[in-house]
């Protein structure tokens, strides 16, 4: 367990400037903006385009007057109005199979720009806004096009580009504002929104797993996992499920650190009064009555077992991770070894078949790899096995041990627990330590240990060890890292 909680260790959430909310808030004004811009560069361009065929509209209007004198003739100063309310400097009016009518009053010398509405194009016409746009001053353009009022009328127009200009400003403006509110509306919205659905509750998880960091033993005040259906409720009983397996690991541990400790005590004084008891059986078999010496052995043997359980319990709470001390061996060297343990340890009441070829080697910390073999070799004899084939077979840069016996197989709640301590016994009297260690020395070893099969016919334990690399090999595996 932590200790309370120092300033190092508080939990710290980042400023309202700098949260998650805030990075969302400007991101959504800025995307929403850079929308309004791809949407308003075909706009203003169609803006413009519209005021164009607005004044060409006004002059096919203005040369209306001319048709209706007799001689297509108006006075200077009627010509003047009239072009005044287009806008223009001339206006001049060409009707299929009819002659061209004009209007005109002095004004700049000079065109500026010619434009031809009838070949405008989508980008032409967005190009010529921005240009229109970017001029540094007034110009004197002459417009062409077909009158909106008649198609087939054709109309020309000089005028002046500034007021045309400041039209388009003004409308610029008013996209301005609009985008602005449109933008800001959204991103609150989006900003509420988010953080309804993922900054709280992302803060809640945060502030859960700081706590749970904090004192992960205690499940006093963690997240309450909500019902939703998404990621986000997914993440949540995701977490409330993982820290109470956590949790309910570290309070096994700690109990089983109370154990060891207490079993350490205990140890030590049932194996003086084991010992006193195997004193007490060695002059029971020296006894003169011989129903006494007959239930000596019987006695010794479980004064022995009990000395043996003792002895295995107390290493393995006093033992920490496997310490490795690696050198390089033939595997089937070991497996005689086992096999001489083996029988001298009294367990010689089957074969031990050792199938491994000659030029296994190994990288691998000898003794350890004995514990593994000697416990499996024990166990399946105990257990009642005939005999104990140990076969080895390589697989890419792994060697597979089989490890097979033709005993009666383990039961099913012994194969529920087969490497957690004190629960995986097959037998009575025993502690269940044999294979958990032997787990622990395997991977250690970078490898594994799993039982394939058992049954009737017999159990198999399966193990995998790296195989030991040459020095050509691992100058080869250097370089390539």
């Amino acid at each position: 367990m932590l200790g309370p909680k120092s300033p190092g260790n508080r939990l710290r959430l980042p400023p309202l400037t700098k949260s998650l909310s805030a990075k969302l808030l400007l991101l959504t004004i800025f995307f929403v903006m850079v929308a309004e811009v791809l949407i308003y560069a075909p706009s203003i361009g169609r803006m413009r385009l519209v005021y164009l065929q607005e004044r060409l509209a006004a002059a096919h209007l203005s040369i209306l007057a001319l048709e209706a004198t007799p001689d297509n003739m108006v006075s200077k100063d009627l010509e003047a109005e009239l072009l005044q309310h287009v806008g223009a400097y001339m206006v001049a009016l060409t009707k299929p199979d009819r002659g061209k009518l004009m209007l005109m009053v002095e004004g700049p010398e000079g065109i500026d720009a010619s434009y031809d509405l009838r070949e405008a194009s989508f980008f032409g016409l967005i190009g010529d806004a921005v240009v229109a746009l970017a001029a540094p001053e007034n110009r004197l353009l002459r417009i062409v096009g077909p009158s909106p009022k008649d198609p087939a009328v054709l109309v020309e127009v000089v005028l002046d580009e500034a007021p045309m200009r400041r039209d388009m400003y003004d409308y610029s403006y008013r996209i301005l504002q609009l985008s602005l509110i449109i933008s800001i509306f959204t991103a609150a919205l989006v900003y509420l929104s988010l953080h309804l659905l993922m900054v709280r509750p992302m803060r809640r998880i945060t502030a859960s797993m700081a706590a749970f960091r904090e004192n992960p033993e205690v499940a006093a005040g963690g997240l309450q996992p909500s019902e939703r259906s998404d990621e986000v409720g997914v993440a949540e009983r995701e977490l409330v499920t993982m820290q109470e397996g956590l949790r309910a690991a570290l309070l096994q541990k700690t109990r089983l650190a109370a154990l060891g400790t207490a079993v350490t005590k205990v140890n030590h004084d049932l194996r003086n009064i084991l010992a006193t008891a195997s004193l007490i059986s060695e002059r029971l078999a020296r006894s003169g009555d011989p129903a006494v010496r007959s239930m000596a052995p019987t006695l010794v043997g479980a004064i022995d077992r009990a000395l043996h359980l003792c002895a295995q319990t107390l290493q393995f709470t006093r033992e920490g991770p496997a310490h490795l001390e690696l050198n390089r061996f033939d595997l089937r060297d070991l497996m005689t070894e086992v096999r001489e343990g083996l029988a001298g340890a009294g367990a010689g009441r089957g074969g031990w078949l050792n199938e491994v070829d000659r030029g296994f080697v190994v990288e691998a910390d000898r003794e350890q790899l004995y514990r593994v073999f000697i416990n499996l070799g024990r166990n399946s004899l105990e257990a009642g096995a005939g005999e104990v084939r140990i076969a080895a077979r390589p697989v890419r840069d792994f060697l597979v041990i089989d490890v097979e016996d033709n005993g009666p197989g383990l039961p099913e709640e012994a194969q529920e627990h087969l490497f957690k301590p004190f629960t995986g016994s097959t037998r009575e009297g025993g502690s269940g330590l044999g294979l958990s260690i032997a787990h622990d020395i395997m991977r250690a070893h970078g490898g594994d240990i799993r039982m394939e099969r058992s049954d009737a016919e017999g159990t198999l334990f399966r193990l995998v060890l790296p195989v030991a690399q040459s020095k050509d090999q691992q100058a080869a595996a250097k370089k390539a890292s």
